[in-house]
């Protein structure tokens, strides 16, 4: 697959104003499919949900124009990538990996995916390369 994986960083730097990165994010423009997880999407809804009202409301309208854009791309959680991720997890004891983040990589994995949108250096830990550093 040739795409671009998006991380959570991503879609919050996105949407709220008083991110770090939301210059730099709202300026990029991937030239790339995006792929992305439920669990991602999950994780950046509940960020929100303590924002106020404006805020939880920008995030489900872009979760539902995420749903519906044709270059993106939303892969569910199986149980077989839990399986996978829960082993990278044990495997990597040293590291401060997420559950979120180990899904991430290994659906990065089983879709040859090389690049994410994120500044989470744990990435690179893995082989693969950020695209906001």
């Amino acid at each position: 697959m040739n795409a671009i994986f998006a991380d959570t960083f991503y879609w919050i730097a996105l949407l709220n104003p008083q991110d770090t990165w939301y210059k730099i994010v709202n300026q990029y423009r991937p030239s790339l499919n995006l792929v992305t997880t439920d669990l991602v999407l999950d994780e950046t809804l509940n960020f929100f949900s303590e924002k106020g009202s404006f805020m939880r409301l920008k995030a489900i309208s872009l979760y539902e124009s995420i749903e519906i854009d044709p270059q993106i791309v939303v892969i569910s959680t199986t149980s077989l990538i839990r399986t996978e991720a829960k082993e990278l997890y044990k495997n990597r004891l040293d590291k401060g990996y997420s559950m979120t983040d180990c899904i991430s990589m290994v659906v990065m994995r089983q879709n040859n995916i090389t690049e994410i949108l994120t500044h989470d250096h744990h990435f690179i830990q893995e082989g693969f390369k950020i695209l906001f550093q």
